[in-house]
């Protein structure tokens, strides 16, 4: 808890100072008012401190369009953005996104719809911070 006191009190003195710059002092003023929601971790050490996962997500992405130029027509971006959202939930569920489709198109239906299995992976872990999904 000292520590925690320590960096808020450290942020506050980092935040408060005036360079003169109207740009830079703004861009001072406004991180002080996220200082909530930036200081977060302090209290629920589960929370990531970056967003690399969600660049990482997107990625993927961006190399395929460059590579073939991109979709031609508005619903060849849904069909991209919809499987390519597939594939990625699969891969991090476990899943094997080919075994998913056949079991989709063939209709047999032996594995579980990939939005279950998210709430089956979200209400296992242990997030003090956040309520569970139901």
């Amino acid at each position: 808890m000292e520590e925690h006191l320590r960096l808020e009190t450290a942020f506050d003195d980092l935040f408060t100072n005036q360079t003169g710059y109207d740009g830079l002092d703004q861009k001072i003023v406004n991180t002080k008012a996220k200082k909530d929601s930036l200081l977060l971790v302090l209290q629920y050490s589960e929370l990531p401190l970056n967003n690399n996962a969600s660049e990482l997500g997107v990625r993927q992405r961006v190399r395929k369009r460059e590579v073939s130029f991109g979709p031609r027509t508005e619903n060849g971006v849904k069909s991209w953005d919809t499987f390519a959202t597939l594939a990625e939930t699969a891969k991090k569920l476990g899943v094997s996104f080919y075994h998913y489709l056949v079991d989709r198109i063939s209709g047999t239906t032996q594995i579980q719809p990939l939005a279950d299995l998210v709430l089956l992976r979200v209400n296992d872990l242990t997030l003090g911070w956040s309520l569970p999904i139901t």
